[in-house]
């Protein structure tokens, strides 16, 4: 009898069990077919069919001002060289630039790519009034500049030494032939033996991040990236650094430079002058530390002696070449003295593409304008640049090599004084 009632008792529990799943699922079903019945009656959107394939553009300005109608001078005012520069500057770079063909449309001549970097960095437009200019989207202006500065603007070819940034065993005879013949001239120009080329550095203004803003503001209180250069005689770049941020002192900048750590490799070429042994040197300002291969003035005291006085002046007459060049440089590119749209990343590159191209028109004797140099230190133009405070380290070597200088500057050449 028990057991009779235990099977009955569980097959009761088993229907029950079954009715509840049957009506779970049909609830289940009817909850489902509730929320796609919308979507399977509403009439499916129509595709959108593309109102064009390509939007035509304007290049009348390009096509027929331009390479039709266009005088030397308005040329160089606008690319900020000759045509003939131009043209060579083209041929350099054909085999690294030049357009794929392809079945879709007609590439962009290998001559409007070429001018469209050189009108932005000479004109520092934004990307929008560049490409209405040419008759081409503003993504494709962008698209242009960043090929031309991260990849190929090193295939304008090398400047008149290898800089150090670079590794000093390439080209060896070219190397060694210009820390020959570099002496030679500023001995010729400043009187000064052994100088190898003359250190600066000069301010960038850029887009800031939000994050960092404070690494990137400088002592006048604007955002920007430090160059450093070293130039020789002819006002060309021979190395740069420019990858440190504003609030950086230029002897912090010095040292974290390829300059700085591969010091090593630069040639002595050592000549006895009045008894010291003096290697080849750059001439700096006093915000850099006095070391075997950087020379600077003495610090500025009234108990300076004549002698002493007489040797910072020839230093000071000298460092003005550093300046000029940094002049020639940011009045020729337009975009290096005014803050561009670019990425807070990208400067860098902007800034060597323009030292690349500043070399390339040098030793093509392509100069500036002297109404672009009146323009480039306008004060209501450009940023004005922030002062440096002075170094005390000092290297004892260097210090004697310094005394052996002045003296035989002293003897050799009358004294001066500042004006």
């Amino acid at each position: 009898m028990d057991l009779v009632l235990v099977t009955f008792l569980c097959l009761v529990v088993n229907l029950l069990s079954l009715i509840r799943i049957r009506r779970f699922m049909v609830l289940w079903h009817l909850l489902r077919g509730a929320a796609i019945l919308p979507t399977v009656t509403a009439p499916l959107p129509q595709p959108r069919s593309r109102s064009q394939w390509m939007k035509i553009r304007n290049r009348q300005w390009w096509e027929t001002t331009v390479l039709t109608e266009f005088t030397d001078n308005e040329w160089k005012a606008n690319f900020r060289m000759s045509r003939i520069s131009f043209m060579k500057l083209c041929d350099l770079m054909s085999t690294y630039m030049a357009p794929e063909v392809t079945t879709v449309r007609a590439p962009i001549p290998l001559l409007m790519l070429i001018a469209v970097v050189l009108y932005k960095l000479g004109s520092c437009g934004e990307y929008r009034i560049v490409a209405n200019e040419f008759g081409i989207h503003k993504s494709t202006v962008k698209k242009f500049v960043y090929q031309f500065c991260l990849r190929d603007c090193q295939k304008v070819g090398p400047p008149p030494v290898i800089p150090v940034t670079h590794s000093l065993h390439t080209q060896l005879p070219t190397v060694i032939k210009y820390f020959f013949f570099c002496p030679i001239r500023f001995e010729a120009l400043y009187h000064i033996p052994q100088v190898t080329g003359l250190i600066d550095g000069t301010h960038i203004p850029i887009l800031p991040p939000s994050d960092g803003y404070r690494d990137f503001i400088n002592r006048k209180g604007w955002p920007s990236y430090v160059l450093q250069a070293v130039v020789d005689d002819r006002c060309c770049f021979w190395s740069i650094s420019c990858r440190m941020p504003g609030s950086a002192h230029d002897a912090n900048v010095l040292s974290q430079s390829d300059l700085y750590k591969r010091a090593h490799l630069l040639p002595q070429c050592v000549r006895t002058i009045e008894g010291q042994d003096i290697p080849l040197f750059l001439i700096g300002d006093p915000a850099y530390p006095l070391l075997s291969w950087l020379m600077k003035g003495y610090k500025n005291s009234p108990r300076l002696s004549p002698e002493q006085e007489s040797f910072n002046t020839f230093l000071s007459s000298a460092q003005v070449g550093v300046e000029n060049t940094f002049g020639m440089l940011k009045a020729r590119w337009r975009v290096l003295p005014k803050r561009s749209e670019f990425h807070f990343t990208f400067p860098p590159n902007i800034i060597a593409t323009c030292c690349a191209l500043h070399n390339f028109c040098q030793r093509e004797k392509d100069a500036p304008h002297s109404n672009w140099l009146q323009e480039a230190i306008d004060p209501t133009v450009s940023y004005p640049q922030p002062s440096y405070t002075e170094n005390v380290h000092d290297n004892t070597s260097a210090s004697s090599a310094r005394e052996a200088l002045t003296t035989y500057m002293a003897t050799h050449f009358p004294l001066r004084t500042r004006h």
